[in-house]
């Protein structure tokens, strides 16, 4: 499974960016797709995870400002995110968890980061 992550940048803060994170591979099943970042330093946080079922999950210092979608068809997840922040300034992964065509258990996979830089 590969993971395209695309739309990071810079932006000043309160404007918005959109990520995307397109997968592709002998995907037979998606069970979540989320994102993930990381700040100069070890900690990888989580900032907002999907399920197949459309359930979703935010870190709170991002609730209210960011919004995680997914479209099934074409296995791809999307983070818009709004109102951000310097705080929000991070290398951005996307992450999910897959099964593949001939049967075995979901497997988690690590796409790229993207950075993203938010000005103050």
């Amino acid at each position: 499974v590969q993971l395209q992550a695309s739309g990071g940048g810079l932006v000043q803060a309160g404007g918005f960016l959109r990520l995307s994170c397109a997968a592709s591979g002998s995907i037979f099943s998606i069970n979540v797709m989320g994102w993930y970042r990381q700040a100069p330093g070890p900690q990888r946080e989580l900032v907002a995870v999907i399920t197949s079922g459309g359930s979703t999950n935010y870190a709170d210092s991002v609730k209210g400002r960011f919004t995680i979608s997914r479209d099934s068809a074409k296995n791809t997840a999307y983070l818009q995110m709004n109102s951000l922040k310097p705080e929000d300034t991070a290398v951005y992964y996307c992450s999910g968890e897959f099964q593949l065509y001939g049967g075995g258990p979901y497997s988690r996979y690590w796409g790229q980061g993207t950075l993203v830089t938010v000005s103050s």
